[in-house]
């Protein structure tokens, strides 16, 4: 080996390093914070005004650290009801899985490499968005085909412009809306169950109940349809 070939490698092997460790710490903090997120979601309900926010922050948080998404989905709906349950989630999901894609092209490029190397799922979906980057990341996001923490960093390193990864993201808001108005429930039942809101009736409660089938039938239709189009699409 040349003399001037080893201060070339050197950067590279110390950009490998830290990106497989800031990776790794990641990883690591999102499994430590999963068993704080109940209690994170208890906490913001008594925040008032800055629940919200705080919702939102967190979401992204632990959006970019690896920590799955559907307890705080549920319980937005749990703390903010479907219509505002469904917007913050979706505004924090937006910039979370940004962040991250940003975050996998640019900072931990090759550690995100390294993790999903040898995965045939990826290597078809790579092929596809190399032809159609809005349409595929679209069905990826009404099809969960891949891990969706995971598949944030993961597209960062295809050519799909940032611009069509985000426009792509409205995928998400089927699977939003089911996490959403079945948190909703589990709050309603719940207060039901305690003694609340008895006063609006079993009628009531039958409709939520109805509304939620009809919200799972629905998304189980799209998704299903998604994953058809998307196989089609990748030869996966």
């Amino acid at each position: 080996m040349s003399a001037g070939a080893r201060p070339r490698r050197a950067p590279m092997i110390a950009r490998l390093v830290l990106g497989v460790a800031a990776l790794a710490a990641l990883i690591v903090l999102g499994r430590r914070a999963g068993g704080y997120v109940l209690g994170f979601a208890g906490w913001v309900k008594g925040l008032g005004a800055w629940g919200p926010a705080v919702f939102i922050a967190g979401y992204v948080l632990a959006t970019v650290a690896f920590v799955p998404g559907a307890l705080l989905t549920l319980a937005a709906g749990v703390i903010f009801g479907l219509v505002q349950g469904v917007l913050y989630v979706f505004a924090a999901a937006v910039v979370g899985s940004s962040a991250a894609f940003l975050i996998g092209r640019y900072v931990a490029r090759t550690a995100v490499e390294r993790r999903i190397a040898g995965n045939p799922r990826f290597a078809a979906i790579d092929r596809a968005v190399g032809a159609e980057g809005r349409k595929i990341v679209f069905l990826l996001r009404l099809s969960p085909v891949f891990p969706f923490n995971l598949l944030n960093y993961a597209l960062g390193l295809t050519r799909v412009r940032f611009a069509d990864y985000l426009t792509a993201s409205v995928g998400m808001l089927p699977g939003t809306v089911l996490y959403v108005y079945s948190g909703k429930v589990i709050g309603d039942v719940t207060a039901l169950a305690g003694g609340a809101a008895v006063e609006k009736g079993a009628g009531y409660y039958a409709v939520v109940v109805l509304g939620l089938l009809a919200t799972v039938a629905v998304t189980v239709v799209v998704t299903r349809t998604a994953r058809r189009a998307l196989s089609e699409a990748t030869g996966a």
